[in-house]
């Protein structure tokens, strides 16, 4: 019995041996075991610009609410010194609102929204941005806030249309005086007669249409940020 008693004893220390120096290779192997890398991630940060250019035209003359924007990015965006968004990704908006100009509700107004960004490699990203600004050779304004495009007032225009109605009508109101033998008075009456009808003709028309032509260089205002991986960049 006690010789019985012995081998228990041994067996069960010796179980406990192995079961330990199993625990402890299990340890070391998980410690040894190297961590799993992060991926790299490039972020576009809400507020980056991205200037674009427009491959078809917009305007409130001939666009309406929900028309389809397409656009190609003008220039390349870095992030980190890696090129995110290569030249010649696609952009894609959504005309949001249009406003025809009247003299009663004043210039025309024109709102676009951006929705998507695709690489060359075909990975897209949905967002929403605004225009923050637009080519200064175009006649419109961008309120950078609100991604509004405004036509021009036509000031220079409005005043060539009474000078030129003037110049006719003193022409014709001298022509009129002087078979009467009045000519300065036709002259006086001529001109007051023109300006006054090219005051009319301003307040009967409205003014600009707003307008985008194709190849127009636009900015385009993240509100979001948008990140890529190394993978999805290859």
């Amino acid at each position: 019995m006690v010789m019985v008693s012995r081998m228990l004893q041994r067996s069960v220390l010796l179980m406990l041996l192995l079961a330990g120096a199993s625990a402890a290779q299990g340890t070391q192997t998980e410690a040894a075991k190297p961590d799993t890398p992060q991926p790299v991630l490039y972020t576009l940060e809400t507020g980056t610009r991205i200037p674009l250019n427009l491959l078809n035209s917009i305007s409130t003359r001939h666009s309406a609410q929900g028309d389809m924007v397409y656009l190609q990015t003008a220039f390349p965006v870095l992030v980190k010194g890696r090129i995110v968004v290569p030249i010649g990704s696609y952009v894609t908006g959504t005309v949001t609102e249009v406003k025809r100009p009247t003299r009663s509700k004043g210039s025309a107004e024109l709102y676009v929204r951006f929705d998507s960004l695709t690489l060359p490699n075909g990975v897209t990203r949905h967002f929403n941005a605004r225009m923050g600004g637009a080519d200064g050779n175009i006649d419109v304004t961008v309120d950078r806030a609100e991604g509004k495009v405004t036509a021009d007032k036509n000031k220079a225009g409005e005043a060539r249309t009474v000078e030129e109605t003037g110049t006719i009508g003193a022409t014709a109101g001298g022509m009129a005086g002087g078979a009467s033998g009045h000519a300065l008075t036709g002259l006086g009456i001529g001109a007051g007669v023109g300006a006054a009808a090219g005051l009319i003709a301003i307040m009967v028309s409205h003014g600009p249409d707003a307008v985008l032509p194709k190849g127009t260089t636009v900015e385009m205002v993240l509100d979001r940020p948008i990140s890529f991986s190394e993978i999805e960049l290859n």
